[in-house]
């Protein structure tokens, strides 16, 4: 596949999963919070079934950077440690997959506390 076409199925799944999570701003009483979750939670389904590679092989970006991804990246930790340590990977296969992520989202989210002075909202 050309880059162009990688880039426009990028696009074009990503932007899907984008209006999906707006709809459910829109149309449901989801929180925020629970739509993000929801998220995540269908990466791992979709990789547990097997569809979570195909569509990352079609759609690359599009898929793998958004929550979806990091659900993804959390099963395919388990099932990489489940298959080298057993039982026990199910507890430490999954930290040690998005450890990456997760340790630069703290890192930055420090960052950003140290930079920059909160202030209590306006009634």
């Amino acid at each position: 596949m050309s880059l162009f076409y990688e880039c426009v199925a990028a696009f074009c799944v990503g932007g899907l999963l984008c209006v999906v999570a707006q709809l459910l701003i829109d149309l449901t009483r989801l929180t925020p919070a629970r739509i993000l979750v929801s998220f995540v939670v269908a990466g791992v389904v979709l990789s547990a079934v097997g569809l979570y590679e195909p569509l990352y092989r079609f759609a690359g970006c599009g898929v793998s950077v958004p929550l979806l991804g990091f659900g993804g990246a959390l099963a395919r930790g388990v099932r990489e440690a489940v298959h080298t340590d057993g039982l026990l990977g199910v507890l430490t296969g999954g930290l040690s997959a998005a450890a990456a992520g997760t340790t630069a989202a703290m890192m930055l989210g420090l960052l950003c506390a140290l930079i920059f002075k909160s202030r209590p909202k306006r009634a």
